[in-house]
């Protein structure tokens, strides 16, 4: 059985401080997601933002040797898009921007999706769901439930929708590291005994694709795009397992749904 860490009150305080401070970088970079914006600015944006306001680290940066502070994924990229001064935002296009910070020693992380003007029937909705099966863990968590059933409910509404679910990328423990266990699979999966208590937290960040869920990586060592270039789309919020239910550590200011859910 793994160790997996389970959070003391000292513990949960700093990481709801890390996490409020890692949702306000996606608050404040939303106004800049504009067209002819490159994925450079908007990295640069938010480095400025996390060290100089908000006193904190970029996790992002120097991590395995990642060379930016955010990861800016577009339209076909699933995950791990290296921000590049070449690469200008266009009418229609959609963009994961994942942050991460280190504040007072504990890690948080969080993503979302930003539609640039209107999109395509395909991209809003491919978005919508990617977001529903978020939402759709989140209200899942609880005390004594199996992990597995987790990446089970995920896949069982995504495939409803006729999308697909990465496989090979997961969610994570988090806390005094960014990656700590377990990982979490947001497909279905092999029950591996393990059971959710009060005081693990850990992040959920389920990729959506609209075609098929194989992937590549790029010769950049990072960049990870969908094999048939669909579209692809993420949501990630870090939580906490409370005693009734969980808390949304990173909530955003306008996300429709309550930080304390008791499930």
């Amino acid at each position: 059985m793994k160790s997996i860490s389970v959070k003391s009150n000292a513990e949960i305080k700093k990481m709801r401080t890390a996490g409020k401070l890692v949702a306000e970088v996606l608050d404040m970079i939303e106004n800049y997601i504009l067209h002819d914006i490159t994925t450079e600015e908007l990295n640069e944006i938010c480095h400025n933002y996390i060290i100089q306001k908000q006193k904190s680290i970029p996790a992002c940066l120097g991590y395995n040797g990642y060379p930016k502070s955010i990861c800016t994924s577009v339209n076909d990229v699933v995950c791990h898009g290296i921000p590049n001064i070449k690469q200008k935002l266009k009418e229609g296009d959609i963009i994961n921007i994942d942050v991460a910070i280190i504040h007072n020693g504990y890690y948080s992380d969080t993503s979302k999706m930003f539609i640039l003007g209107s999109p395509s029937i395909l991209s809003k909705r491919l978005c919508h769901v990617a977001k529903e099966s978020l939402y759709l863990a989140l209200h899942l968590i609880k005390p004594n439930l199996p992990l597995y059933k987790i990446g089970q409910e995920i896949e069982k509404y995504v495939k409803k929708q006729n999308f697909s679910v990465v496989r090979e990328y997961c969610g994570h423990g988090i806390g005094k590291n960014f990656h700590e266990d377990p990982q979490i699979l947001h497909c279905d999966n092999q029950d591996q005994g393990i059971i959710l208590k009060p005081g693990m937290t850990f992040t959920i960040e389920p990729m959506i694709n609209a075609g098929s869920n194989q992937v590549r990586c790029m010769k950049d060592g990072w960049t990870v795009k969908t094999k048939d270039r669909s579209l692809s789309a993420q949501y990630e919020h870090t939580i906490l397992v409370t005693k009734n239910g969980c808390e949304i550590l990173t909530l955003q200011e306008k996300e429709n749904i309550s930080a304390v859910l008791y499930n």
